[in-house]
């Protein structure tokens, strides 16, 4: 038989390991919950209008720190909800930054009146849509394009138009599937 303080040893020993689990559960949650809201979020590519960088199914992190921390890049894929409905993200490139005038003519894109030098682009530009006169963007917007560009909505359209940097969740960083592509986007 088990003496009385051999029991209250193994009792204490209990609590003491029930407490850590607890509190190893729950500083995990909290972890996991201040990650997923400020740092990282995983974000499923729907359509073409990313293609060939990116294809429908693809599985992506992004991270939301670079808005903070840093001013958004040229040709940075960010991610950014759709203004007029909460549930949907769009990815696109950064084509346009601060201060700069983005047009579009003959296909091609100008910044400040210079030709862009860049090879995402799918294929010639059809329709500059808003673009083909001259767009001034502010001291905080961009201006961005999906690399299909004959099927992409973006700042060429009107309902999407500028991006304010307050708009921009974060920049995509990863893709995690499909397992084949694993790897940074770049």
């Amino acid at each position: 038989m088990q003496s009385a303080m051999s029991k209250k040893i193994k009792n204490k020993e209990i609590q003491k390991s029930m407490f850590w689990w607890i509190r190893t559960v729950l500083l995990t949650g909290i972890a996991a919950y201040l990650l997923v809201k400020y740092v990282i979020q995983r974000v499923d590519v729907y359509g073409d209008s990313m293609s060939p960088m990116l294809e429908a199914g693809d599985v992506l992190l992004v991270e939301k720190l670079t808005p903070e921390i840093r001013e958004p890049k040229r040709f940075d894929l960010v991610v950014f909800r759709y203004q007029y409905r909460d549930n949907l993200y769009y990815i696109k490139r950064i084509v346009g930054l601060p201060g700069e005038t983005v047009q579009i003519v003959d296909g091609k894109i100008l910044i400040d009146g210079f030709v862009l030098e860049e090879d995402f682009g799918k294929e010639l530009i059809e329709k500059g849509k808003r673009a083909e006169e001259p767009v001034v963007l502010g001291a905080d917007e961009y201006f961005v394009l999906g690399d299909n560009r004959n099927h992409s909505s973006d700042s060429r359209d009107s309902d999407i138009g500028n991006l304010s940097k307050d708009q921009i969740i974060g920049r995509a960083m990863f893709r995690i599937w499909p397992i084949n592509k694993i790897g940074i986007l770049n």
